[in-house]
């Protein structure tokens, strides 16, 4: 039979191997000096990737695939145990705490920020009804704000002026309504009027009007129709008076139904209401809704001239002015002579 061809095998496309005896020299590597690939791995290339065979991601972990965090065969994670559910509070416990916030919210509103006052009485007809509820400012006379005239302001009593009135009369439920400022309060000695004049300056009333501030007529059209703007008796109608410093001329506008600053000059302070007994301005009407409305300062008192600081402005400017050049013209006269 026919020899075997040495060096036939399957699954080897390479050069043919062959026994080497020893002492044989190895064989020449191929032309370039690269070795080719081998079939098998060399030793200390094991799992090396095939050339063209894509690597690990940069920052991938080390190490098999059993010990890197995911792999197959590796400890799944355990999942975070879910957080235990906080109980509610029943809503009828945490009542009692929402009922005490907010009574000492309306508390804190009331003393210094806003306050409701009903009117008892007709004296400020027809601008404020008798059951009327005002809103009243109390923050600014915190920051040293002081009445103006035209505004419509709540006072405390400045002594005796609410003398022979009815006291009324409030239940329980009225008593702490009151107290907390979610009703006017019964016990508190309160009247509002109409700032007519401020420190300095001079109100005046003869015959039946019209009503002069620092000599201006005042056009009053809130007045109560029918009234006329001052009243012709001898019991305080007619008058002339200055209003002292720090305190406030206060007058209804129901002129012949209302026992004002007119009708006290017999008393201490002329009549005069302290600024510190102001309570603050009522500015707007919150009930019945049927008159809901604000209570604005009338045009009447911002006509040239009322104000005593705005009249004697020009004439200080003017001396303030002129001050200067005649001390200047002195010195020049005293350097020529």
């Amino acid at each position: 039979m026919g020899d075997v061809a040495v060096g036939a095998r399957s699954g080897h496309d390479g050069p043919e191997e062959r026994p080497r005896h020893s002492g044989e020299p190895a064989p020449a590597p191929p032309a370039g000096g690269v070795n080719a690939a081998p079939d098998t791995p060399a030793p200390g290339d094991a799992g090396a990737p095939e050339p063209g065979t894509p690597g690990p991601p940069p920052g991938a972990a080390p190490g098999t695939p059993e010990q890197q965090p995911g792999a197959a065969g590796a400890e799944p994670p355990k999942p975070p145990e879910p957080a235990k559910a906080k109980k509610h509070k029943s809503f009828w416990k945490e009542l009692p705490l929402l009922i005490g916030i907010a009574l000492v919210l309306a508390l804190i509103i009331k003393t210094f920020l806003v306050q409701a006052f009903s009117i008892p009485s007709d004296s400020m007809q027809n601008t404020l009804q008798q059951g009327d509820r005002v809103l009243v400012d109390k923050l600014t006379p915190w920051f040293g704000s002081e009445p103006e005239r035209g505004e419509v302001v709540v006072f405390k009593d400045p002594g005796h002026w609410l003398d022979g009135e009815p006291t009324p009369d409030p239940n329980a439920v009225q008593r702490v309504l009151g107290w907390i400022g979610l009703m006017p309060s019964a016990d508190e000695k309160d009247l509002i009027k109409r700032v007519i004049g401020v420190g300095g300056d001079t109100v005046e009333c003869k015959g039946t009007g019209p009503l002069k501030v620092n000599g201006k007529a005042l056009n009053e059209p809130y007045v109560y129709p029918g009234n006329t703007p001052c009243t012709d008796d001898d019991q305080g109608g007619q008058f002339k008076i200055t209003v002292p410093k720090g305190k406030i001329w206060v007058m209804g506008d129901h002129r012949q139904n209302s026992l004002d600053s007119r009708y006290h000059q017999n008393q201490a302070g002329g009549g005069a209401v302290p600024v510190g007994n102001v309570v603050g301005r009522a500015f707007v009407i919150a009930w019945p809704p049927t008159r809901w409305g604000t209570l604005p300062v009338p045009d009447t008192f911002d006509q040239p001239g009322i104000s005593q600081a705005m009249s004697a402005a020009p004439a200080a400017l003017g001396l303030a002015g002129a001050v200067p050049l005649v001390l200047w013209r002195r010195r020049r006269t005293a350097r020529t002579a």
